[in-house]
């Protein structure tokens, strides 16, 4: 038996677009130009002609030119920004739409949980839905029982298993769908972003259920925008980027090339004023000094800030450091180092906030800025004001150095001095107008 479950050769998905042809907003005429379009194409049908539908209608190809197999047992997961056509793969794999061009060979039988209760009657039970979605699959009655206990347990949904599934929330809703995708007689298994839904909790329990999955002969295809979960779960990574695959290989390359994607998008931010201090601008510079988005576990992380002060008393600077699901998981304040002078006279300063190395897991970050006096008054606030993006998950430079009776060490050396408030000179203030702050 062959230990390939899928091949794709020349895979593409061809949809066609309509688009409205406005002429003025007047029930009279959408009316009239309906019954024109109407009669027009019927003229066309009857003298043989192709409908004239020029302006009306486009050609958007989903899917371009996709190559790839895979494996037995592999654990993969498609990564790519929104729209890049990872639903529409996983759909073609599902049987639930064919592909324009190309073939794809499936072997095996799959089950899909692409969105809240796929395969789901809303009138039924749910245990009614559990026995549907094994017939579905071509489990018998027996093999549906003897399963049943398990998967009413993996759920949670046990008392309410005999209501019908359109009173269940959301979440109860995805809890029997994915128990159910996971614990059938299905060589493939193929999930969506659904399981963003449920909690923490149950996200775990999914995860673990799917290496399960995996380490039982399966294949596991994953789609998810959390990068902690792709890498906790899958191996191999496949990079869609406009309905074509632009990587394929392993998931901590694959995250740093998808993450290498998200430019900034150059807008003029305008942050606001102030009122005794304001903050200028902001960029965060690697060990060359040179701005950057990308940022490496295990190396030293830099952020500059330029701030301008009215000389308000005891101005201090505060950083926020947030991951992916906006949860605060860095908190620096340049008041509670006691060896750092902070501004007292009125001017434009630089503030560099040096930090030592740092292993953060894979996923995008953001950093929230704020200025605040001596009565812990926040004066200025712009949250959000720079973003960035660590592309995998590695020991970094510092690596792992085994020795013989040495004993280790400490994880983190403590900077002597990580926060420092330099003053500019007037050759030295970035050209900048007071209206316009830009977050470099």
């Amino acid at each position: 038996m062959s230990d390939i479950v899928i091949r794709a050769e020349g895979l593409s998905k061809k949809f066609i677009i309509g688009h409205k042809v406005e002429r003025d907003s007047l029930l009279r005429e959408a009316m009239t130009s309906g019954v024109r379009t109407l009669m027009r194409k019927s003229a066309d049908f009857f003298k043989g002609r192709v409908a004239n539908t020029v302006g009306q209608t486009e050609e958007f190809w989903a899917l371009r030119d996709l190559n790839f197999e895979i494996k037995r047992g592999e654990l993969v997961s498609i990564i790519g920004h929104n729209g890049a056509g990872k639903s529409t793969l996983l759909k073609v794999l599902s049987r639930i739409t064919e592909p324009t061009l190309g073939r794809v060979e499936i072997n095996g039988r799959v089950n899909s949980l692409l969105e809240v209760g796929t395969g789901f009657h809303p009138e039924l039970s749910g245990r009614e839905n559990i026995f549907l979605n094994g017939a579905i699959l071509g489990m018998s009655r027996n093999e549906m029982r003897r399963r049943f206990d398990e998967i009413v347990d993996f759920s949670g949904v046990a008392k309410f298993i005999d209501t019908p599934v359109k009173r269940y929330s959301v979440g109860m809703y995805v809890r029997l769908a994915f128990a159910v995708a996971a614990h059938l007689d299905a060589e493939i298994l193929v999930v969506d972003e659904v399981l963003s839904v449920g909690d923490a909790e149950f996200q775990s329990r999914c995860i673990n259920r799917m290496s399960e999955v995996a380490d039982s002969g399966r294949t596991v295809l994953f789609v998810s925008h959390n990068f902690a979960a792709v890498t906790a779960l899958t191996r191999r990574s496949i990079v869609l980027e406009g309905g074509r695959m632009t990587f394929d290989g392993p998931v901590e390359a694959g995250l740093a090339h998808y993450t290498a994607s998200l430019g900034k998008t150059g807008k003029v931010r305008h942050w606001g004023r102030g009122k005794d201090a304001t903050l200028i601008s902001a960029r965060l510079l690697d060990r060359n000094d040179t701005p950057t988005e990308l940022f490496s576990p295990g190396t030293p992380l830099r952020l500059e800030v330029v701030v301008e002060t009215t000389g308000m008393p005891g101005m201090s600077l505060i950083v926020i450091l947030r991951d992916q699901h906006n949860v605060p998981v860095g908190y620096y304040s340049s008041a509670t180092f006691s060896n750092v002078p902070l501004p007292t006279k009125a001017g434009r300063y630089q503030c560099v906030l040096s930090l030592d190395p740092l292993f953060l897991a894979a996923g995008g970050y953001t950093i929230d800025l704020r200025t605040t006096s001596t009565a812990i008054v926040v004066d200025h606030q712009v949250d959000g004001a720079l973003q960035f993006f660590v592309n995998a998950c590695n020991p970094g430079e510092l690596g792992f150095d085994f020795r013989q009776d040495l004993g280790f060490g400490p994880l983190a050396l403590r900077s002597n001095t990580p926060i420092q408030f330099e003053r500019l000179s007037a050759s030295e203030l970035p050209d900048l107008h007071s209206d316009d702050r830009l977050g470099q």
